[in-house]
């Protein structure tokens, strides 16, 4: 984050200085959680479903906050006021004009990546490329919504060449708000699919939000998408500057050949150059393909690109290879949908340095009314693929399991569990050394708790080991 004074955001948010502030104190730090605030920083309050942060004022005050940005109608503040305030009419709106005011300080070119999957490896990788020749910034973390977006503008420097910033959302019309503040002159679409449904409706209100992201560039912008997906194809006419198609398909602009699954790896080539990108899957080449559209278009070789490529390394609980004891574990944790968890059932099937192949999968969530059915598609999938077995977990692990059985899949190959309990003992009896295991669900899961489990369960028999020899 580049410092500015209270003055200039008073003047960018149009706000009213409560209490004795100075005007020239620089602010180099924001933050909205009471429990990170440090010593220095502006505290600024943000209403939520769970927390209101203008509850929390005498507590950033204690641990050394400057200075809070609170909202005219918020209930309940304390009398005096513990610590110097600028008072908004609404302090979210008041963050959004805070990070276009922010924007239009620098210049870098600004790409903004959405789609229904795939969109943080995607913009990690177009960082990871872009990075062997230029100076850039990313979303940190997961921070693309209505918060975290302009959270992840305020982090612009002068010697930022390029942004690229991930855009998410759950209703139409957000991309468009996000876009507004992030600004971005490039638009990555990666998919469309079945995500986020209990808000969207429908994949149809998912296509159109997706597509505002191309109708807010400029038209000396330019567009690189999946060419291979029908409903992303459909966003082309939202815009009217350059669109580069990318896929397997022949009438692409950057078409992929050659392509080769190996363990932990996939390599393509493209008009006759070779590339080899370290991540499980063949979905991981949509990726690939959007970040060399990306990376040629803003003038790099195809060898610094293809170097770049071998520096990627995956996000935490996105397809990333872990080693727990004598198991290979692919931490698919963070989230699901059902195109994601077709992409984790293939990248495992290809998998062919396994002893046995298990799939460990908790709930997708957010699906609505087609939950159900959802889930008795995922089955047949699992079924359909070379998984040795499967341990499904939550609320729907039962339709799950049911589904799979139904689709031919021996029953003895299949357990299904809502305790953590069962699930751990399950996982015992089953592993063995040189087993390959993928863990994915949605976030409200949390599957990250099977990969605390799988590091127990590691530790128990090393130490039984240990043991034995001593004996």
């Amino acid at each position: 984050m580049t410092p500015f004074t209270l003055q200039q955001l008073i003047d960018a948010v149009d706000g009213r200085p409560l209490g004795p502030v100075d005007a020239r104190s620089p602010v180099s730090r924001i933050e909205t959680d009471s429990r990170r605030v440090r010593s220095g920083d502006l505290f600024w309050c943000l209403k939520g479903d769970r927390f209101d942060g203008h509850d929390f004022l005498n507590d950033v005050a204690d641990r050394g906050a400057m200075a809070c940005v609170v909202a005219e109608q918020a209930p309940g503040l304390p009398s005096p006021l513990p610590l110097p305030a600028v008072q908004v009419a609404d302090t979210l709106a008041a963050l959004w004009d805070l990070a276009r005011w922010d924007r239009g300080r620098f210049d870098p070119l600004v790409i903004g990546v959405t789609g229904s999957v795939g969109k943080t490896t995607t913009r990690h990788l177009i960082f990871t490329v872009l990075s062997r020749q230029f100076v850039g910034l990313q979303n940190p973390g997961n921070l693309n919504n209505h918060i975290g977006l302009p959270l992840s503008v305020l982090g612009l420097a002068e010697e930022h060449e390029f942004a690229v910033f991930e855009l998410g959302a759950s209703r139409v019309g957000e991309i468009r708000d996000l876009a507004g503040i992030a600004q971005p002159e490039v638009g990555v679409v990666t998919r469309v699919a079945a995500t986020h449904l209990d808000h969207f409706g429908s994949v149809e209100n998912i296509i159109l939000a997706k597509g505002e992201l191309l109708e807010s560039l400029p038209p000396s912008g330019f567009a690189v998408i999946n060419g291979d997906d029908a409903g992303v194809g459909r966003l082309a006419h939202r815009f009217d500057g350059r669109v580069i198609r990318v896929g397997e398909g022949p009438r692409n602009d950057l078409v992929a050949t050659g392509v080769q699954l190996e363990d932990g790896a996939i390599a393509f080539r493209v008009d006759g150059s070779e590339f080899r990108l370290p991540a499980i899957g063949r979905h991981h080449l949509n990726s690939a393909l959007l970040a060399l559209g990306v990376a040629r278009e803003v003038g790099m070789s195809d060898a610094a690109i293809a170097e770049g490529f071998l520096r990627f390394e995956a996000v935490p609980g996105r397809c990333r290879l872990v080693t727990v004891g004598e198991w290979l574990v692919i931490d698919d944790t963070y989230n699901a949908s059902p195109a994601s968890m077709k992409a984790a059932c293939d990248a495992l099937a290809s998998w062919k340095g396994a002893r046995k192949r298990i799939l460990v999968l908790g709930d997708m969530l957010c699906l609505g009314e087609q939950s159900d059915a959802f889930h008795r598609e995922l089955g047949a999938v699992v079924a359909a693929a070379a998984i040795d077995q499967l341990l499904a977990f939550g609320i729907q692990a039962s339709t799950l399991a049911a589904a799979a059985r139904s689709a031919g899949m021996d029953s003895g190959r299949i357990a299904a569990t809502q305790d953590l309990a069962t699930l751990t003992m399950l996982l015992d009896c089953w592993l063995e050394p040189g087993d390959v295991v993928l863990v994915k669900g949605s976030r409200g899961m949390q599957m990250e708790r099977v990969l605390e489990i799988l590091s127990a369960l590691a530790t128990q028999k090393a130490g039984a080991g240990v043991r034995r020899i001593a004996a």
